[in-house]
């Protein structure tokens, strides 16, 4: 996932960012309308040039009525900088440079990471004398390029390539390191707090202003005998789409942190009823396949009522991750945080667990006779074979004589983890009907 290096593309609203983003990924997925500040949501895309993968951070996704747009471009420019192994600068080759460029050029030089300007909307050879105007910027050579035609692209690419660096180059990245664990939640839950009761010092600056950690700081912190690395992370706020440009960039960093993580800790505050966003930070976590461990905060606030309150919440909202291990906290006294590494011990054990391919047919055949898929239309599709192709997060392939229903993949699922365990971790099944065969 984030193994691969990072290209982050920045600049002003309308100047073919996501047109251009698109170009390099190769199929319509950033959104792309003449309004400033319309990307939202979805920021990582996959995309290979000459068979090097690596990942695009496309930087949109403004609130319009944010402060002046100078100061949210260079905002903009600094966290996307601090995200990316190198930045495409788009420039539009007609406006040529504007105050908000100049800002961001500064910060660009600064950084010293490697940068790849690109001149858009080079439409004909009077553009592109323009565009080489943008020589005296001192970012290099400006690579004239029409995101809508394609005009230059594979020069551009080729470019990013050489910016880039090999992938996987990220120090997170170190075969048998220490564990990485992400520390997510919506702001004011209590993760600075519980990070600086496990490092034993104050080392993340804790504030009661939401949201007051900025930039991700990574710590080693000795626990249980063992290190670990612990990415901390700016919480989660409202939905990404109404989030201003500090709030998005802390989703962002979260999404960051996941990806980078092998397991996340969900911190959630006991005393509040679960929220939506609780429920969207688990889904990430499902989705990008890492560990989960849900720990609830703030206990020492939690009655006799709210408990009774929590165990209805638990049932009614956790209901697809029964499988993450609970405890209870509170990260401001250091109470029962002791319990957190064998909780993340018995998530990373299930997230590396593999069930060999005779024993997982042996059980796929005891389950099919045991409980055989509903005939549909006259027809009962089988499980021919089974195979697990890889751990972290366990990936299931079955072989069948036809689709299986969501419902029985989700039997199969319940009995691989009543008969394997698999605590804290997604299990993802993909399943290959078996080809008619054409008479």
């Amino acid at each position: 996932m984030s193994s691969l290096p990072i290209l982050a593309v920045i600049g002003r609203p309308n100047v073919g960012k996501s047109t251009l983003v698109n170009r390099i990924i190769g199929r319509r997925e950033a959104v792309v309308e003449d309004r400033p500040g319309v990307t939202r949501d979805r920021v990582y895309y996959d995309a290979n040039w000459n068979g090097r993968a690596f990942t695009v951070v496309d930087t949109g996704g403004w609130d319009p009525d944010a402060r002046g747009l100078a100061e949210r471009i260079a905002a903009q420019a600094e966290i996307a900088v601090g995200i990316a192994d190198a930045v495409l600068f788009v420039v539009d080759a007609g406006v040529g440079i504007t105050d908000a460029d100049e800002a961001v050029v500064r910060i660009l030089r600064k950084s010293g990471k490697p940068v790849v300007l690109a001149a858009n909307k080079v439409d004909d050879q009077r553009a592109e004398a323009e565009a080489y105007g943008l020589w005296n910027l001192g970012l290099g050579e400006p690579y004239p390029v029409s995101a809508l035609h394609g005009r230059g692209s594979g020069d551009l690419l080729d470019a990013v390539l050489a910016a880039l660096p090999d992938a996987p180059e990220h120090e997170f990245n170190e075969v048998g390191g220490p564990r990485r664990v992400a520390i997510v939640g919506k702001p004011n839950v209590g993760k600075s707090s519980l990070l600086n009761k496990l490092a034993r010092e104050d080392r993340v600056v804790v504030d009661d202003a939401a949201g007051t950690t900025v930039d991700p700081v990574d710590e080693l912190i000795h626990l249980g005998g063992r290190e670990w690395r612990f990415i901390d992370t700016a919480g989660i706020r409202k939905r990404v789409k109404e989030a201003s440009g500090q709030e998005y960039y802390a989703s962002l960093r979260t999404n960051t942190a996941i990806d980078r993580a092998e397991v996340a800790v969900l911190v959630v505050d006991g005393s509040a009823p679960i929220s939506e966003q609780d429920q969207r930070i688990i889904s990430t976590v499902a989705e990008a396949g890492r560990a989960l461990v849900i720990a609830f905060n703030k206990w020492d606030l939690v009655d006799e009522e709210r408990r009774y309150y929590l165990e209805k919440e638990i049932e009614r909202d956790l209901v697809r991750v029964p499988w993450a291990p609970r405890i209870n906290i509170t990260a401001r006294t250091g109470w029962h945080i002791d319990r957190l590494v064998p909780a993340l011990d018995a998530a990373l054990t299930g997230w590396e667990t593999r069930v060999g391919t005779g024993a997982l047919n042996a059980f796929l055949g005891r389950l099919v006779a045991e409980h055989p898929h509903p005939v549909r239309g006259g027809k009962q599709p089988k499980v021919l074979f089974g195979t697990q192709v890889s751990t972290a997060p366990p990936t299931f392939v079955l072989f069948t004589s036809g689709k299986l229903e969501a419902g029985y993949l989700r039997y199969i699922e319940r009995r691989l983890r009543e008969d394997y365990g698999f605590v804290g971790t997604p299990i993802h099944i993909e399943q290959k009907p078996r080809e008619k065969r054409k008479r």
